[in-house]
């Protein structure tokens, strides 16, 4: 007689990031700024720090927060740091557009962010810390919250291909299997090198251009130092 599998269970910020990484994430290699600040080499740290300058002292010193945290990359603040200091906001609010992809600088400048805000910030930190992006998809889903069914994005990890994701959502403090998230129903996901239907294998094409709002924001997050 056949066991049934078990899903894999759900798994602490600590372990979840340990797991992820393929190798241990580079150490920092020069001061800048006159601060203590050592580099990534993984992106240039300089070039963010550069970049929240032009946003004014306070996103400079959230930045600096950022960056050290990715130095520190491997404990449980690295994946709660958008969560809390950035409030959930409908982009009509915080940038009088029915739809806007902020860089992780923007939302902490303006301190909201919806959504895609949390995916997009979460997914260039952990890409910053080590974690390579073929691991990681933007996934827009259909939530069933309240009897309703609304328009989501969540940001998703992949062990290896073909693996069953784990989910990161800005709504759930913890990192759930993507089979013990029933309320989510994928409709396609991307990253920075392919563009799938639901979360499966199959290429559907280039997301640069495919999806304009991706192919804006990932020009802006390189500007900014992130790739």
């Amino acid at each position: 007689m056949k066991s049934t599998p078990r899903p894999p269970p759900a798994l602490s910020i600590p372990t979840f990031l340990a797991a992820c990484r393929s190798a241990p994430p580079r150490w920092w290699l020069a001061v800048l700024m006159a601060c203590p600040l050592l580099v990534l080499a993984a992106y240039d740290a300089g070039r963010v720090m550069e970049a929240a300058a032009l946003r004014g002292p306070r996103v400079a010193e959230q930045a600096l927060a950022l960056v050290q945290q990715i130095e520190r990359s491997g404990t449980q603040d690295e994946l709660h740091f958008f969560n809390r200091r950035v409030n959930f906001r409908e982009d009509a609010a915080t940038w009088g557009l029915a739809d806007y992809w902020a860089s992780p600088l923007e939302s902490l400048e303006r301190r909201a962010g919806d959504c895609e805000d949390y995916a997009i910030a979460k997914y260039f930190s952990l890409a910053a810390a080590g974690v390579p992006t073929a691991r990681l998809r933007m996934v827009y889903v259909r939530a069933r919250m309240q009897g309703q069914s609304l328009a989501h994005m969540v940001l998703a990890y992949h062990a290896e291909p073909g693996a069953e994701p784990l989910i990161l959502d800005n709504l759930r403090p913890e990192v759930l299997p993507a089979s013990q998230r029933p309320d989510l129903t994928p409709v396609f996901s991307f990253n920075t090198e392919g563009l799938w239907q639901g979360v499966g294998q199959v290429t559907a094409g280039d997301p640069l251009a495919r999806l304009s709002l991706w192919r804006d924001l990932v020009a802006k997050v390189r500007s900014e130092g992130f790739l």
